[in-house]
């Protein structure tokens, strides 16, 4: 998985508030619940978001409702001796939809992306819509009770025929884990096992992409949070150092800011980006 602006390689997880599970408000007896019969609004579980960090979060939405989360704007750069890389992109979607209560589906795409690839004093220019990601997640447990959480995620992408797709099926098995370290850290580890196709060799590379992330509730509206972001196979190890925010502004509101910098010359050398999460 590539660290840039395709949702297909997006940053995900961060608890609203900052934490990166943990607080838990549903009820023991939410099994009952489901699309058609939503969760009461008193029993919903604290706001999780899969963004703004590269962790994804090992908790569901409440079964019978929805989560957006989007990308206002993300910039990205990426300086190498034999050609430079920017990419902007605005409405990186994730749709989260409630199935069981521990159970959902997420559709994942770019709305709108430009990418600009500078070589030899020339510049291709490529924009347009993004492919579309379909990743059901499964909470093992954790989701209303106990100080940890864990889950696993598989993930298709399938090809659009636009002018950024690859026009290749690719897929991935993600597994977030998380840890209610006490009423304020929490600790976001995650493993993701990537297919990836490789234009050059005609074929699929595998891929590993793990994260570590720290964050902390500074109080019950900001929190932030530090990650370590890697990247092995498919060519050189790519470390990342990520950070950033997010302030609470309702229970089902909540905005983010952050960054990414990559730690050595493989690695891409710097993402910005602002979103939102929304709960309905």
């Amino acid at each position: 998985m590539k660290l840039n602006l395709k949702i297909f390689a997006a940053a995900a997880s961060y608890v609203a508030g900052c934490t990166t599970v943990f607080s838990q408000s549903g009820t023991p007896d939410t099994a009952r619940y489901h699309l058609f019969q939503p969760v009461p609004s008193d029993e919903l579980r604290e706001i999780t978001g899969d963004r703004p960090d590269g962790t994804e979060s090992p908790t569901t939405v409440d079964a019978g409702h929805f989560q957006i989360e989007i990308s206002i704007l993300d910039y990205s750069r990426d300086r190498k001796p034999e050609a430079s890389f920017e990419t902007i992109s605005t409405g990186a979607v994730n749709v989260r939809i409630g199935l069981l209560t521990d159970l959902e589906l997420q559709i994942l795409f770019d709305t709108y992306t430009r990418e600009e690839v500078t070589a030899g004093g020339l510049t291709d220019l490529t924009e347009g819509f993004s492919d579309v990601t379909f990743r059901p997640k499964f909470n093992l447990w954790g989701n209303d009770s106990g100080s940890t959480a864990l889950a696993i995620m598989p993930a298709v992408k399938i090809p659009t025929q636009t002018d950024l797709s690859n026009d290749e099926i690719e897929g991935a098995l993600v597994v977030p884990f998380g840890m209610d370290l006490n009423d304020r850290f929490g600790l976001g580890l995650m493993a993701e096992i990537d297919w990836v196709y490789d234009e050059a060799d005609d074929d699929y590379d595998g891929e590993l992409f793990h994260t570590a992330v720290l964050g902390c509730k500074l109080n019950d509206v900001i929190g932030i949070y530090i990650e370590y972001i890697g990247i092995a196979g498919g060519g050189a190890y790519q470390p990342f150092f990520s950070s950033g925010a997010t302030l609470t502004l309702s229970d089902n509101l909540v905005l983010d800011a952050g960054t990414v910098i990559g730690l050595n010359d493989a690695a891409n050398d710097l993402q910005i980006f602002s979103g939102f999460t929304v709960r309905f």
